[in-house]
């Protein structure tokens, strides 16, 4: 909205012509994330006391983490509000990619929030806290990726072909379906990695600070894989497609991270607010969109690898008990179980880590992954 304000008075006014820079309004993205998470952060937090939004602490979950039933949730509203507003300032609007993050991003959320929402509203009632039911979430969330999966198909937003992606650590391999009607395979190639993903952030979001600081991490190296290849110098130095418009993507990536290292100061700990569903399906919808839309979901294996890691130490956890409780019996399975407790950060808390322990350890992979994705670049 301000570069379509200002940019029409550069050539009277000079210093305008730095709107014209993504970098420029990368930078003013961040800080106004930033600075909209200190302003409105203490505001919507003292709003979800108000209201009794308090957390639901998950079955499951380790006994000292019984205390946290009080701390209000739902605080993923600042993320979200602290990532739109400042792409809605600083983005250009046109770009299809930034429009379709945003999109993803938004119906994420609202997922989350309907979740959030009915669990609160079970828990008032005396009921089970199930929140929205497993098949109407995984069903939304699978609308999402068929919807942005067909639109990269049908509507290619670069001059790459649709149904295609990019390999790390090679230069100038696109992999793309072999026969024309594979094509068609892309769609559930792209709700399959948008809705692991968004989960897999969900799964993370358990312990003060872990996901909000993995996720800063995890976009800011995305962030500058989209500056690299929207850029034509740089992309033919570092021997990566060219991708008309990607840059444009950077001004979103700012924002998120801005966002989620602003939500850090209220959620680190001991955490003031948690993200909730709301915050954590909306991170994690962004995390795929962007990998998607750059056409480096294998790469998101490395920048996400502490995601992943969380969300097969579940599946490996629960395909284990369940194969020894039907061939060994209900209590072997119990005393043999892969993890003390899963997802994979509850296994260490249970080991003897403290909880902040965990968190910056976490946090160290996390930042040595991103780098591990960056030297890609030159590795090509």
């Amino acid at each position: 909205m301000l570069y379509y304000l200002l940019q029409p008075f550069a050539r009277d006014v000079r210093v305008l012509n730095l709107l014209n820079y993504i970098t420029f309004r990368s930078a003013a993205a961040f800080v106004s994330a930033l600075l909209l998470t200190f302003v409105f952060g203490p505001v919507i937090i003292r709003r979800l006391r108000s209201m009794a939004v308090h957390q639901v602490v998950r079955e499951g979950t380790p006994d000292s983490h019984a205390g946290k039933g009080t701390t209000p949730t739902m605080g993923g509203l600042i993320i979200l509000a602290a990532t739109f507003v400042p792409v809605l300032l600083w983005a250009r609007l046109s770009n299809r990619y930034v429009l379709l993050a945003m999109a993803v991003t938004a119906w994420m959320g609202m997922i989350g929030f309907l979740d959030d929402y009915l669990k609160l509203r079970q828990k008032r009632e005396g009921k089970k806290n199930e929140g929205l039911v497993e098949r109407y979430k995984l069903a939304g969330q699978i609308t999402c990726g068929l919807g942005l999966g067909l639109i990269l198909l049908v509507f290619p937003i670069s001059t790459l072909p649709g149904a295609s992606t990019t390999l790390p650590f090679f230069k100038y391999i696109l992999v793309v379906p072999a026969v024309a009607w594979a094509a068609w395979m892309y769609i559930p190639w792209v709700t399959f990695i948008l809705t692991g993903f968004s989960n897999a952030v969900n799964l993370t979001d358990g312990l003060d600070g872990l996901a909000a600081g993995l996720m800063a991490i995890a976009v800011l190296a995305l962030g500058l894989f989209a500056y690299v290849a929207g850029r034509v110098d740089t992309s033919a130095y570092l021997q990566i497609f060219y991708m008309r418009g990607a840059g444009e993507l950077t001004v979103f990536c700012a924002a998120v991270v801005g966002a989620c290292i602003g939500f850090l100061w209220y959620n680190a700990h001991p955490a003031q607010v948690f993200m909730g569903d709301t915050g954590s399906l909306a991170l994690g919808g962004a995390l795929g969109a962007i990998a998607i839309l750059l056409k480096s979901e294998f790469l998101l294996l490395i920048v996400g690898a502490v995601f992943v890691a969380e969300t097969v130490s579940v599946i490996l956890q629960r395909t284990v008990f369940k194969y020894r409780k039907q061939r060994y019996g209900l209590e072997y399975a119990q005393l043999h179980r892969v993890f003390k407790r899963a997802p994979l950060h509850h296994h260490f808390e249970l080991s003897g880590w403290p909880e902040t322990q965990v968190v910056i350890r976490f946090w160290i992979i996390g930042i040595l992954c991103a780098i591990l994705a960056l030297s890609t670049l030159k590795l090509r």
